[in-house]
């Protein structure tokens, strides 16, 4: 079983900064792959970015494409979203999740293991 738990989500100004960790525990990470994803009122859960955990390679939803970074730390069981230059459309429950087959894609299906969500306000 794996467990994963967000935080660093809160309000901040169009504009602005936040960065959201993911710790995950439970069992021997190797081979993984962790991506982010959100949801916002009334829409559907969506991919915003990705990484392998074991060549450290990205993917990336073109909204979000130059001003989002993901980036792992492995010691840790660690993952990190990075969001910089937010805007209003940013705001959702941001979703870590984790796929033990290395998928670093966009597919939510695939992904085997959910966190419970952090919440990013953008005020306008």
């Amino acid at each position: 079983q794996v467990q994963l738990v967000e935080s660093g989500g809160g309000l901040v100004q169009a504009g602005g900064s936040l960065r959201l960790s993911c710790a995950a525990s439970g069992r021997t990470f190797n081979n993984y792959a962790m991506g982010w994803f959100r949801q916002a009122p009334g829409k559907e859960r969506e991919f915003v970015a990705a990484i392998s955990w074991s060549s450290g390679n990205t993917h990336y939803a073109d909204s979000v494409k130059g001003r989002f970074t993901i980036s792992s730390d492995n010691a840790k069981n660690t993952v990190y979203l990075q969001m910089n230059s937010l805007k209003p459309e940013d705001t959702a429950v941001y979703y870590c999740a984790a796929d033990l087959g290395g998928y670093y894609g966009a597919n939510r299906l695939v992904y085997d293991y959910w966190g419970q969500g952090t919440q990013v306000t953008v005020s306008s």
